[in-house]
């Protein structure tokens, strides 16, 4: 097939879905990812489309949101192993709110093994995905169906939440920076994101390196009020993910990577309250290098933190370099 031919049917396939990843469009094609990265860095340089770390989507990245089948095909293989992990961040017993999303959802497959667990949610899907674990109690926010990511949103959604105190908020969005934190491109989605993160002494988020360094057009966390991010290990050439998660890391937010190795002691290798995470979960944890802020909202519960000298700041922060060399 001729460049000009795989373009055309790369531009078809992303007008068609909204968004695609590079390994969905090279299988498509029959070329390698890095034939595709060439020619949508072509498509982009004439406003075709645009560029994203995993894939490519349709141009005005600040206004446009993908629906649910476009983005179940991005970054999937990222996304299980970013679940795989976040679960090991969820105790027996505990009372958590779980947001809407893909990589939310996955997380809800896992969760279907942790006894007697409360999970608030506003997702169907990850309603759906606990159905029927019989030792997991499932609670719905109300509020007003959103059909393209199975969401219930709007001011029912919200008062529901009103009042509402779990130990934990698990949530994902479609961009993640260290300036403005997480954010998504719906309004309505990120209202109930924040009455969500208002419910919660500390805040997850997942998402994948393909969100890092995106931004979008509404704020749902700031970066300040984000305990931990888990993510998965960027490519080697994907200089902006690593950079990005410098910053993270330079801001205080706890980064687990799935699939890096695990950390040395007091490199935050606990888990939730200072519990060691299951061996069978290898990840690099960079613990919060300075006290962080009260959760509004009340409880009188503080996130949690973990005090470093000057020394071992430094040693988080050159193993988050480390992470960007590779």
């Amino acid at each position: 097939m001729f460049a000009a031919e795989r373009r055309q049917l790369i531009l078809e396939m992303v007008r068609a879905n909204g968004a695609v990843s590079l390994r969905e469009l090279a299988r498509v094609v029959q070329t390698s990812e890095v034939t595709v990265r060439r020619d949508v860095r072509a498509l982009e340089a004439e406003g075709l489309l645009d560029r994203r770390h995993g894939g490519a989507v349709l141009p005005g990245g600040f206004t446009r949101e993908s629906g649910f089948p476009q983005k179940s095909h991005l970054a999937t293989a990222e996304k299980t192993a970013i679940a795989d992990l976040a679960a090991n961040f969820v105790e027996e017993g505990e009372a958590i709110v779980v947001g809407a999303g893909t990589t939310t959802q996955e997380l809800a497959r896992r969760l279907a093994r942790v006894p007697g667990l409360t999970v608030v949610t506003n997702s169907l899907l990850v309603a759906q995905a606990l159905a029927h674990a019989n030792r997991v109690e499932v609670v719905m926010t109300g509020g007003t169906l959103r059909g393209s990511n199975y969401a219930l949103v709007g001011s029912g959604a919200e008062q529901s939440l009103h009042g509402l105190r779990v130990s934990r908020a698990f949530l994902s969005g479609s961009g993640l920076t260290a300036e403005r934190g997480l954010s998504t491109s719906n309004m309505l989605s990120a209202s109930v994101d924040r009455a969500l993160v208002q419910a919660a002494a500390e805040v997850v988020v997942l998402a994948d390196h393909t969100k890092l360094g995106t931004d979008t057009m509404f704020q749902t966390v700031p970066t300040d009020l984000i305990t931990r991010l888990v993510t998965d290990e960027p490519p080697a050439h994907d200089d902006r993910a690593a950079t990005e998660l410098q910053a993270l890391a330079d801001q205080g937010v706890q980064i687990a990577v799935a699939g890096g190795q695990v950390g040395s002691a007091g490199a935050g290798a606990g888990g939730p309250g200072g519990d060691a995470v299951p061996a069978r979960q290898q990840r690099r944890d960079v613990p919060v290098p300075g006290p962080r802020r009260q959760v509004p909202g009340g409880g009188g519960g503080l996130r949690s933190t973990t005090m470093l000298g000057d020394q071992g700041a430094g040693a988080e922060r050159a193993r988050v370099a480390d992470l960007r060399r590779r």
